[in-house]
């Protein structure tokens, strides 16, 4: 495993240098100082979010964190009422948690806010890492990643921007024109703008990408800094409450969904036909663990940060957690050197992730003829009707069955069969598996029966291969079946022999053991797309949004995509990275038939020139 590259430093007292940049993380004169002069006063902070709803800062170098505790500190107290903080950082090498910690903790000013954020960073693998600071009605979103590619896949839009990478002649890649006009681009008007620098190129490319910038006083033994505004400020009008927001469907998708609205200050209302976990996720226990993508493609980028904000997640939630850590197994000779790419890849953090051969994947599952595989710490079984429970309990509830979707007067309309109003609301999104169908037009889902098998007493490790089985809290459940087009939620008996064969083929002595023991069964819908990704964003009329075709991955999946679709809803930045959005993007099949037939058009329209 490779993982992210870390910051390799070297300490002078409390004081850490970069190595690799031969540079300070911050001035001699006083980090605490020099953030709060340079980086919160130079941006017009706390003055600029004043009777703000939300306010956006971005940064360029998180370093130690210092810039965001001390961010964190004054939002604490100067936090408008309700109002929310949403904070973008980039880091191409990242410190390990102890230094961090032990950078901070020169200033015991801030150690509450330091304590926060140092328990919460992010595992070292590439990409975005979302980190929920609830305590101060904030949320990090740190991006491990080249900074021109964090500034071309974040959605944001910045209200004040720090710039505090290393010295530009000592990291001229963070400063170079590029990087100054991907800043201008996620930039909002009036936008602010900070930095200790005054170098002559980073003035002229802050100046070409729109940004007026001005000369201020400097801190310590730096005679001058920077200050930069982009363009005009607009009258900001506070609105008089957030868009009133329903979600359709109770599984692990609307219950997501519910957390994540709340999480930005919405107060959501959920409808459900039924109960909660009626459909797909009322099993006794989930599996929570990633697609593979061999190579790191985007699939597999996309699970992978799936399955870290999943396990994030449910750790934070009570009685969640029935087991730690999974088994993938080896099931085909390809496997062998496709999950040697998987294990070798940026995509998980080394700690998170182990290649093991066929001798320690026996010994680990007591299964003799066990092949090689992978072993995933992040992976999880969790208990379905906790999550479900925990994460619907702020939320308003209506049961009922959503016959159709009306829009009139900016609004949505939900009524029933009977064409009565169940409730209106600016946003709508729909959650509800298969029955998304009804309710948004041409939605591409199909149905895709599952039938699992329970045995009491036994408690195996989480494995996958030909099928799966996990421990649930009173024994264990095996299989599922997949059958296409079938949407019948009956157990068949049958089934369970089908269960059983297929996990025979990846763990014949569990098999063994089971064969002789009553089963039971559960069947539900899952309901899954043509390219058997999920379906999250918006779904093509004002103020309509879907999360649905998760498939059999839900409980990996639905985290991390309920908060890309809830923050898309209300105009926050996504935790997604745009190219990876994009494999979710719920018109994609629309969009490819457009392009296949632009192309078809420029070839006929080539041949007959």
């Amino acid at each position: 495993m490779t993982g992210v590259a870390p910051a390799a430093i070297a300490w002078d007292g409390d004081q850490p240098r970069s190595i690799r940049f031969d540079d300070l993380y911050y001035s001699r004169a006083g980090g605490l100082a020099e953030a709060r002069g340079v980086f919160l006063a130079g941006c017009g902070l706390p003055d600029a979010w004043a009777g703000r709803t939300d306010f956006v800062v971005g940064e360029l170098g998180f370093g130690t964190g210092l810039n965001i505790v001390a961010l964190l500190d004054l939002w604490r107290r100067a936090r408008p009422a309700g109002a929310r903080l949403h904070v973008f950082s980039v880091e191409a090498h990242p410190l390990a948690a102890q230094g961090a910690a032990r950078a901070l903790a020169t200033w015991p000013a801030i150690a509450e806010a330091a304590d926060a954020l140092i328990e919460r960073l992010p595992r070292r693998a590439a990409g975005f890492h979302r980190i929920e600071l609830d305590a101060y009605g904030a949320t990090l979103d740190l991006a491990l990643m080249d900074v021109e590619a964090a500034l071309a896949s974040w959605s944001g839009k910045a209200d004040a921007w720090f710039l505090d990478g290393f010295a530009p002649a000592r990291n001229p890649r963070m400063w170079s024109d590029a990087v100054l006009a991907a800043i201008a681009r996620r930039s909002a008007a009036g936008a602010r703008l900070a930095t200790f620098t005054v170098a002559a190129g980073v003035r002229r490319g802050l100046a070409a990408a729109g940004f007026d910038v001005a000369k201020q006083p400097g801190f310590g033994p730096k005679r001058e800094r920077l200050e930069a505004r982009f363009g005009a400020a607009p009258r900001y009008r506070s609105p008089a409450a957030r868009p009133r927001l329903a979600i359709v469907g109770a599984g692990v998708a609307g219950a997501a969904l519910a957390r994540a609205a709340s999480a930005l200050g919405a107060r959501p209302l959920v409808i459900e036909a039924e109960a909660p976990g009626a459909g797909a996720s009322g099993n006794a226990a989930a599996l929570v663990a990633a697609r593979l993508d061999a190579g790191g493609g985007p699939i597999g980028a996309l699970y992978a940060q799936a399955l870290a904000r999943a396990a994030d997640l449910y750790e934070a939630t009570p009685q969640a957690i029935i087991a730690r850590g999974a088994y993938q197994l080896e099931t085909a000779p390809k496997d062998v050197s496709r999950y040697d790419r998987v294990a070798a890849s940026d995509l998980f953090d080394p700690a998170a992730l182990e290649r093991l051969d066929a001798a320690a994947m026996a010994a680990a599952l007591d299964e003799p003829d066990a092949p090689g595989g992978l072993f995933f710490r992040d992976a999880c079984v969790v208990e379905p009707a906790a999550i479900l429970a925990q994460w619907l309990g702020n939320s308003e509830r209506i049961t009922a069955w959503i016959a159709a979707l009306e829009r009139r007067d900016s609004c949505w309309r939900l009524l029933d069969a009977r064409g009565d109003d169940v409730a209106t609301a600016e946003i709508v999104i729909v959650a509800a598996g298969l029955d998304t169908v009804r309710l948004i037009e041409d939605a591409p889902l199909t149905p895709l029966r599952g039938q699992v098998s329970l045995a009491d007493g036994l408690a195996p490790p989480a494995l996958l291969g030909a099928a799966y089985a996990i421990p649930t809290r009173s024994g264990v459940l095996f299989g599922a079946t997949h059958d296409r087009d079938d949407a019948a939620a009956d157990v068949r008996g049958p089934d369970h022999s089908r269960n059983l064969e297929r996990l025979a083929e990846a763990a014949p002595a569990l098999a063994a053991r089971l064969a002789g023991l009553d089963l039971a069964g559960r069947a539900s819908v899952r309901a899954v797309t043509p390219d058997f990704m999920p379906l999250a964003g918006a779904a093509g009329a004002p103020g309509l949004f879907v999360l649905s075709g998760l498939g059999s991955r839900g409980f990996c999946s639905a985290p991390l995509l309920a908060e890309h679709v809830a923050a898309t809803a209300l105009g926050a930045p996504s935790p997604l990275p745009s190219p990876l959005a994009a494999l979710v993007e719920p018109h994609r099949f629309e969009m490819r038939r457009s392009k296949r037939l632009m192309r078809s058009v420029t070839v006929q329209a080539d041949t007959l020139r």
